[in-house]
């Protein structure tokens, strides 16, 4: 383990918070490290646009009229706003579906107004609102589309599930057979293997061309939905949105401290765990990373200072501190 951070209570460091991070290129080679760049983690949300890969591998993508805007909302961890709701009622109306077919648990909206719109109208919570609802739909589509059964969709043994894990080894470099895998926050299987391996997977999605066949096309025209519409793909004030709006990459968190970049220009693939799981220093983390890497810079740095550190208040709103990154990339040998 290695200290990605402190946390400051005065001028006293007070807690500490470890983690790992890959920095990998499209060949696999390991370009930068901190811990251990081979940390099995479950890599949770960000496994997104890998499982969207197998939604366009079934031919649903096209069959049913899947638009650009709507390919980004497959990829999203989003905010439950209301071009969320509008989004997912469109992926699934077009495959002659609806949100009750939908498996993936329902909670309050992630953005505030939209939960506090729905309290206030009386309108109880449900699948649509889910973060992961996005994902689903795309899985939904996919089963539609090849004939397969619908009501278990979401389950370990079927056939949705098991090409996105052979689709996640394909792309990783990395046997499925020893994938391990456990059950996300809504339901779904998710998949723990190296960070390395996952960074490269995700800098083989940034540079497409380097896939074969079909996958080359499918892996630019997710990227390329990802970076276009950013707010589909997460929602306002999240900082995988200000990420694409603002550089050439494209950016997916995962819960539990997990967060992935790629770069686009690059074909450079970023993995990183925070050991705590605590979002607030995944967010001060990577946006660190990339600050070394040269891709965040004086130019562009002040769209990212919200998530650069984070505050410590008492329960008086009184400034009693701060959480701050302390850390330097390894460069591989």
């Amino acid at each position: 383990m290695e200290i990605l951070a402190n946390s400051y209570r005065g001028d006293y460091k007070d807690l500490i918070y470890t983690g790992h991070i890959a920095v990998v290129d499209f060949e696999g080679n390991l370009l930068y490290y901190c811990g251990d760049p081979e940390k099995i983690a479950f890599a949770r949300s960000s496994a997104k646009p890998m499982q969207a890969m197998c939604v366009f591998e079934s031919g649903a993508i096209d069959a049913f009229g899947i638009e650009e805007n709507e390919i980004s909302l497959l990829c999203a961890s989003h905010n439950g706003e209301k071009m969320h709701e509008n989004g997912v009622r469109s992926v699934l109306g077009k495959a002659g579906l609806d949100e009750s077919y939908l498996q993936c648990g329902k909670h309050a909206p992630f953005d505030g107004p939209s939960a506090k719109a729905l309290e206030d109208a009386g309108i109880p919570f449900s699948e649509i609102h889910c973060n992961c609802s996005g994902k689903h739909s795309g899985m939904l589509i996919t089963a539609k589309h090849l004939g397969e059964s619908l009501d278990d969709y979401y389950t370990r043994g079927h056939n949705v599930q098991k090409r996105i894990t052979n689709m996640i080894g394909d792309l990783c470099g990395y046997d499925p057979e020893k994938i391990i895998l456990g059950t996300d926050g809504c339901g779904v299987p998710v998949h723990a293997l190296p960070l390395k391996n996952f960074a490269m997977g995700i800098a083989r999605l940034a540079k497409a061309d380097c896939l074969e066949g079909k996958r080359a096309e499918y892996a630019k025209r997710i990227t390329t939905a990802m970076h276009k519409y950013p707010l589909m793909m997460s929602g306002t004030g999240r900082v995988d949105a200000a990420l694409m709006e603002h550089l050439n990459v494209f950016a997916k968190s995962g819960a539990d401290g997990y967060y992935i970049v790629g770069l686009l220009d690059k074909g450079i693939g970023i993995a990183l765990k925070i050991d705590d799981g605590n979002e607030n220093v995944r967010n001060m983390v990577i946006i660190e990373v990339l600050r070394q890497l040269g891709v965040i810079n004086e130019e562009n740095a002040h769209h990212f200072e919200k998530w650069a550190k984070k505050e410590v208040r008492n329960h008086k709103d009184e400034l009693v501190g701060y959480t701050l990154v302390d850390f330097k990339l390894h460069k591989a040998e």
